[in-house]
């Protein structure tokens, strides 16, 4: 190898490296951007880029879009950027510079129809701390939004947000197969509990005049403990508690007349009757 060629692949090869010291890699294993929002970025060559799947449910081209962050997001800084509402529109590109970026991408995407047929999305999306204005995040998603990649974009933002899944975890998980996620049944709700059977009330009543008191014993037998138990008949009303057994000794005041007459019996849920 001549010194010419060896002083040429020295300096690729520390180029290399410089490339490598800049765009640090982040926890996902994608990598940090430095594009700038203010000005529009290049894209890959038309026809260069193919779309895997087709329609709403198709993904980018890795080569051409692999996904890249935004440094300003990592975990320690997600309560003040992502997780916090409204922060996205204040990292959003200005239309000025996404429309011409859109329109170079659909040409590197082969992508046929009107521009409105598309969507310039990003592939890591803002609210899960992908770059603002990389080539390598942003491609022409068929369809107009939403679109089942937003529901999956919304839910992992919620999972990261409320701690049941890191920032990494979200990040790998939309670049590694967003479609899997949108076409993942929905868990199935949990089938309620059955109502346990109340348990039938039931009493059984008699009755024995005291001539000493000139009353009537109501003697009541139920599975009512501890509860209220009344007797009434005739415009008449007597209550006593039931025992820890749900039996109870009532004093229903009538005099030996309404002998014959019935009597009606409630105690807790249950219902009976007895004759004088």
């Amino acid at each position: 190898m001549s010194r010419a060629a060896v002083s040429a692949a020295v300096s690729s090869g520390l180029l290399l490296l410089a490339g490598a010291a800049i765009a640090a890699r982040s926890p996902s294993e994608l990598l940090y951007s430095t594009a700038s929002n203010n000005a529009v970025q290049p894209q890959p060559p038309a026809g260069s880029c193919h779309a895997i799947g087709s329609g709403l449910y198709s993904r980018p081209d890795p080569r051409c879009t692999p996904g890249t962050l935004n440094p300003q997001v990592t975990q320690a800084t997600i309560g003040r950027t992502i997780c916090r509402s409204g922060w996205t529109a204040t990292v959003r590109p200005p239309e000025s510079i996404t429309e011409p970026e859109k329109f170079s991408s659909m040409r590197a995407y082969g992508a046929r129809g009107p521009a409105s047929d598309y969507e310039y999305d990003h592939f890591v999306p803002l609210e899960l701390g992908g770059a603002t204005n990389d080539p390598r995040n942003l491609w022409p998603e068929p369809g107009a939004s939403p679109n089942p990649k937003d529901a999956v974009e919304d839910e992992l933002n919620r999972a990261v947000c409320e701690g049941r899944m890191t920032l990494a975890q979200a990040q790998h998980a939309i670049v590694g197969n967003w479609v899997a996620l949108a076409q993942k049944p929905a868990p199935a709700a949990p089938k309620p509990k059955p109502t346990p059977p109340k348990s039938s009330g039931w009493c059984s009543a008699s009755a024995d005049y005291n001539s000493t008191y000139n009353d009537y014993d109501v003697y009541v037998e139920s599975n009512q403990p501890d509860r209220d138990a009344s007797v009434s008949g005739e415009g008449k009303t007597a209550s006593y508690y039931t025992n820890s057994s749900g039996y109870a000794d009532v004093y229903f005041y009538a005099g030996r007349s309404a002998a014959g007459d019935s009597v009606r019996v409630e105690v807790g849920e249950a219902t009976c009757s007895t004759t004088l």
